[in-house]
């Protein structure tokens, strides 16, 4: 399944991982510059937390219209069902920032 790769700050730490795959959220926002191209609701965001693609969640929707909250250039606002899907065994996939497309190969 297609979709893009967000990896999620250390910042956010291993509790930002675990409330999206825990139950104990019902929804999450991402963010991406601009306007996605090739992404749409059904399609995944996979997560990436220290170098390991650790899981996948369900878009629900996509907004267009947002501003960067610093800069003022325009992103998008991506919107995935929680909780997400953790994969047993994490894939070795080096983190980034911004926004990749994937497609989903090594799920």
């Amino acid at each position: 399944m297609s979709g893009i790769t967000k990896t999620i700050p250390a910042k956010g730490g291993q509790k930002t991982v675990d409330a999206l795959y825990d139950g104990s959220l019902k929804a999450y926002e991402f963010h991406m510059a601009g306007k996605p191209s090739k992404l749409v609701p059904g399609d995944y965001v996979y997560t990436i937390f220290n170098d390991q693609l650790v899981g996948r969640m369900k878009i629900s929707s996509i907004e267009g219209g947002a501003t960067h909250p610093k800069s003022g250039r325009p992103r998008s606002l991506i919107f995935v069902e929680a909780p997400g899907t953790k994969r047993n065994k994490p894939i070795s996939k080096k983190g980034h920032r911004g926004t990749r497309y994937y497609d989903g190969a090594d799920w």
